[in-house]
């Protein structure tokens, strides 16, 4: 069995790892570094690009640089969240044929699945390079506050990336798992994961091998990306005051404000000030403006604070969902890049009442903890069972549509729930059962995952038919919902699968046209290659005819001569076979030089020469 993969799925950056002799190991990328940009860009020939080097192109080409993906991952486009995402980025965001937010690069709409699916596949991609083999299975992590939508359409992500996804965990469980693999003494542990684009918190037990999650929080629009924002506000805010012109309204630059605002946020994790400077950002009728601005790191939490605090709500929820008291809390584990905020774990030691533990890093321990997980799947580590909750209520809508919660929110996987229902009409006939998943008290607040009938049943007044309604949540938190009417025995049962914005259909289309596309890309990477190799001869043929024409017969220099002419030819037109085919006749052609100049040396006055040279 090869090896399963972990990966941390991230809205700004991703990582991979696995475990090698029972350590988990992150995988660097071909840059050396261990975690890669969540990016992917789109070039005018149509190429994509993923990474760092989709990341630096960004700049240059915003408005086909897709960056924090995450946010939409089944989400409806009439969503507060993905109407407020498509303010802040420079691509546009658009309604698809099912309302869902989908993203709009030229005259082509890509779901979010799909442009996830292209940065796991960069993840597997950079596995499988220092693995030196395939990779076919794959541990996901995701938020634990995604709801079932956004966890399918991360799975949907995974099958479009050719990845068999074996577990969807939850970060926060993830990191649980890295950081107490091995610790046998019991300890109860506050996740507090504040990462590029989502932000939760989970508390857990650990103990002997067992990871029991007892409750969890949290916010799947909070994150770093709204840090940089609300510094790319202040900085454009500033540069208006200064010169008049409202830099919101060029693509261009908002790229440029917002990569500086990210650097100027690090720069200030270390440094109590750091210097903006962007020359050339815009120009009106008196010439280019420059951008030229100092940030304190005490402008940074000013501008901030409200957005740390909203992390301390769920805290408190998490620890009154779970009946844990704050100094009843062992340990304090720090996750995501955006805990790196001196500020960040200020407020988490303060609401604590304990400084965090320093052991693991927030960037690669959810990788690693994923990869942890896969090995326990293949049998390479002691096996863990990990206990984790749903975080959501599950529950039907009622008469006036009310949302009845039967499952309520952080109870522990898996699970079973029954209760019995009547009718509300007279005479009626069938049962509509409309499953939904939420924290709202009405239905049409909370999300929806199914609906079906039970029918017939027998007419009778109404209130006296009785129906149950019967909720059944497996480890992997698959739901199947089941009524069945007690009077005749009547069942009928779902399995409720939440959409992922696609179609089987659709997926299936993508996976095509994404294995058509490597095709595609593998015949360029081969191109560029050959044309690599073409050019390097020419050079050297090119510089032997130059130094030995007057050495050399004139059919052998008029004949090389051709030929570099010809290799020119084909690689102005592209062709690669007839690249290839002028290549091999211009390595023999120039070959006839070499031949010639050696058949041309005299060995015993090169021997003299030798000889002289030494004494």
């Amino acid at each position: 069995m090869g090896k399963i993969i972990g990966i941390d799925l991230g809205t700004t950056n991703s990582c991979v790892a696995f475990v090698d002799n029972g350590e988990p190991k992150v995988i660097p990328n071909a840059e050396g570094s261990r975690t890669t940009p969540s990016v992917v860009s789109f070039s005018k020939d149509g190429e994509r690009r993923v990474g760092s080097v989709a990341k630096r192109q960004g700049v240059t080409n915003p408005h086909s640089t897709v960056f924090a993906i995450k946010r939409l991952m089944g989400l409806d486009f009439a969503a507060e969240a993905a109407t407020k995402h498509a303010r802040v980025v420079p691509y546009e965001v658009v309604e698809s044929e099912r309302g869902d937010a989908w993203v709009q690069i030229g005259d082509e709409q890509f779901s979010p699945p799909e442009i996830s699916a292209m940065v796991l596949e960069k993840m597997r991609e950079v596995a499988e390079s220092f693995l030196g083999e395939d990779v076919q299975e794959a541990i996901v992590t995701v938020p634990a506050y995604f709801n079932d939508a956004q966890r399918s359409a991360t799975i949907a992500a995974g099958k479009i990336a050719g990845l068999e996804v074996r577990r969807i965990i939850n970060e926060p469980t993830a990191a649980a798992l890295a950081y107490g693999f091995e610790e046998h003494e019991g300890k109860r542990v506050a996740v507090y994961d504040l990462g590029g684009g989502t932000f939760d918190i989970s508390i857990l037990e650990i103990s002997d091998g067992v990871f029991s999650v007892k409750s969890t929080a949290g916010d799947t629009h909070l994150g770093g990306e709204d840090i940089d924002n609300a510094l790319v506000d202040e900085l454009g805010r500033r540069f208006e005051e200064q010169s008049g012109i409202n830099l919101r309204e060029d693509r261009v630059a908002l790229q440029r404000l917002k990569e500086q605002a990210e650097k100027a946020k690090h720069e200030l994790s270390s440094a109590l000030e750091t210097e903006i400077n962007l020359p050339f950002i815009a120009s009106d009728e008196s010439g280019p403006k420059h951008l030229e601005t100092a940030i304190k790191r005490s402008d940074l939490e000013i501008l901030v604070s409200e957005i740390v605090d909203r992390t301390l709500g769920p805290c408190q929820q998490a620890l009154d969902d779970a009946g844990v008291k704050r100094e009843e809390i062992d340990e304090i584990l720090l996750v995501g890049g955006q805990t790196r905020m001196p500020m960040v774990r200020s407020k988490v030691s303060e609401f604590f009442g304990k400084d965090p533990h320093k052991g693991v890093n927030p960037d690669e321990v959810v990788a690693m903890g994923a990869a942890l997980q896969g090995a326990a799947l293949t049998g390479e580590v002691e096996e863990v069972l990990l206990l984790d909750v749903t975080p959501l209520s599950l529950g039907v809508e009622t008469g006036g549509g009310v949302f009845h919660r039967l499952i309520p929110r952080n109870t522990t996987v898996p699970t079973r729930a029954k209760e019995i229902f009547t009718t509300s009409v007279d005479n009626q006939t069938f049962v509509p059962i409309h499953v939904l998943q939420g924290e709202r008290d009405m239905a049409e607040n909370n999300k929806s995952l199914a609906k079906f009938e039970l029918a017939p049943i027998l007419p009778a007044p109404r209130g006296v038919p009785e129906v149950e309604v019967t909720f059944d949540i497996d480890a992997d938190g698959v739901v199947n919902v089941s009524a069945k009417d007690l009077g005749t025995g009547r069942e009928q049962n779902i399995r409720v699968v939440a959409s992922s914005g696609l179609t089987e259909q659709e997926i299936e289309r993508i996976i095509g046209e994404a294995d058509a596309y490597k095709m595609t890309d593998q015949k360029r990477k081969e191109l560029a290659e050959l044309r690599n190799t073409a050019e390097a001869l020419l050079y050297t043929s090119e510089r032997a005819v130059a130094e030995c024409r007057e050495l050399v017969a004139e059919e052998i220099v008029a004949q090389v001569e051709a030929d570099i002419q010809s290799l020119h030819v084909c690689i102005d037109e592209g062709d690669a076979i007839a690249i290839k085919d002028a290549l091999e006749t211009l390595e023999l052609s120039a070959y006839k030089i070499a031949e010639a100049m050696y058949g041309n040396v005299d060995l015993d006055t090169a021997v003299e020469g030798e000889a002289q040279t030494d004494s």
